[in-house]
């Protein structure tokens, strides 16, 4: 859902060909998997676009790739140091720490409670787009 929620971000900024956004597995849970369909519906339900994708696990390719790894949780952090090994350039950050929060973004796998998840990941997107550009 973050993935799809901050390409929505920076599109209506028009700043999406500035930023390349993707998202990976910590886990082998849901290797393969589409977007789960109730992230689908609240996606839909807030007019964000969102596409068919298959979820992929995380690599050390990724770490030298991309300029920021953002995970979800806590859990997330400790299955990057144990894929990606030390953090040494400093890419690794926990989502609500963007929004002054030092806390797991909600997880809706047991509560069903899309709707705290997607505004949790909405406000920590909009604390990282605010301290990278001015957002």
């Amino acid at each position: 859902m973050a993935e799809y929620i901050l390409k929505d971000m920076v599109e209506k900024a028009g700043m999406a060909e500035d930023f390349e956004i993707a998202s990976a597995a910590t886990s082998t849970e849901e290797i393969g998997n589409d977007l789960y369909p109730p992230a689908r519906r609240i996606l839909f339900n807030k007019g964000i676009k969102y596409g068919y994708r298959k979820a992929r696990q995380i690599t050390k390719k990724d770490y030298e790739y991309y300029d920021y790894i953002i995970a979800m949780d806590e859990n997330n952090l400790r299955n990057l140091k144990r894929l990606l090994g030390e953090d040494t350039e400093h890419k690794i950050s926990l989502m609500m720490d963007y929004a002054g929060k030092h806390r797991d973004v909600a997880d809706p796998w047991y509560t069903g409670d899309f709707e705290t998840t997607y505004n949790d990941i909405t406000e920590g997107c909009k604390g990282f787009l605010a301290s990278k550009i001015n957002f």
